[in-house]
């Protein structure tokens, strides 16, 4: 918690290797790289703490996390708006966990912390200022409240002291996702910052007749084929969104495995709607809007698989 907490210097290599260290010697620890842009100078650091356990036959667990801020949405430009879901689900040895409201992620990173392998915890950085309509267990309901608790005042800081909530226990188990909307029509699947506005499609879609199931992965490795599997049979359609760069994106993964073993109970081709293939993030409105999904793409997105006859 607090009390163990530090700074460390912008040093992406010293602060993997730190937590690798930590590791090996039977600690727990979270580590965060501030953005996921300048995480990828780690990615042999990232591929030793993956396979740590398999290469020592079991004798040497790598109890650590991970924690990095990761997508656009915040006017980031090139340098501050990357995603890495794709390549994290790369890297063997490693859970992998994104979040799409702060119950979640609370869930989750409680997990992540008592997970004896190493996990990748993903946090949408357009997300990360949004309340969520659950609140977490000990969280006061009045968010001036909570504010005054937390946040420090302008000017002098040398009396004050920030008053904790005593938060309650609760876990997210890694690996299970959650179905937000049920339907019939055609299977979502979504996590992270795209979670909502698939969530906000659907419901627009249902005001005009249509069933939409709405899946939230939560985890990306290992992730609840079982409830992504059940739901395709069940609508015979499905759109996998993200935000990640659509050439080798992790919902491709997810359209081959459905095709490989759904094939034939398919109403339409599985469809992935991502980022533009494009080397980064334009610092222009326009040009960050027209480089990720938004609602209105989503529900372009499933008028068109809808709109297919098989």
């Amino acid at each position: 918690g607090l009390e163990t907490a530090w700074n460390s210097p912008l040093d992406e290599r010293g602060i993997i290797s730190t937590a690798i260290g930590l590791g090996l010697a039977g600690d727990r620890c979270v580590a965060e790289i501030q953005f996921c842009d300048y995480i990828f100078n780690t990615i042999d650091l990232l591929k030793i703490a993956g396979n740590t356990l398999w290469c020592s036959n079991g004798q040497y667990n790598m109890p650590i996390v991970v924690m990095t801020p990761v997508g656009a949405g915040i006017r980031g430009s090139i340098y501050h708006s990357h995603s890495f879901d794709a390549w994290a689900t790369r890297l063997p040895g490693w859970k992998i966990v994104m979040p799409s409201n702060p119950l979640d992620a609370y869930g989750l990173m409680i997990s992540a912390i008592k997970d004896p392998n190493p996990v990748l915890f993903l946090k949408p950085k357009a997300l990360m200022r949004v309340r969520g309509e659950e609140l977490l267990p000990g969280e006061p309901a009045d968010e001036k409240e909570l504010k005054s608790m937390i946040d420090a005042p302008i000017g002098d800081r040398s009396k004050w002291k920030a008053r904790w909530p005593k938060l309650g226990e609760y876990e997210v188990p890694i690996g299970k996702g959650k179905i937000l909307r049920e339907g019939t029509d055609l299977t979502i699947v979504s996590y992270g910052r795209t979670l909502p506005l698939c969530v906000k499609a659907a419901d627009e879609m249902a005001e005009h007749g249509r069933s939409l199931e709405v899946i939230d992965m939560r985890s990306l490795y290992p992730y609840d084929w079982p409830m992504i599997r059940d739901s395709i049979r069940k609508t015979g359609r499905v759109l996998f969104v993200n935000e990640d760069t659509e050439v080798t994106n992790f919902g491709e993964h997810l359209a081959y495995r459905t095709t490989q073993e759904l094939f034939y109970e398919l109403l339409a081709r599985p469809r992935v709607l991502a980022g533009k293939n494009l080397p980064g993030i334009g610092l222009h409105p326009t040009l960050e809007e027209a480089s990720v999904p938004h609602s209105e793409d989503i529900v372009e997105a499933i008028e068109e698989v809808l709109a297919e006859v098989p």
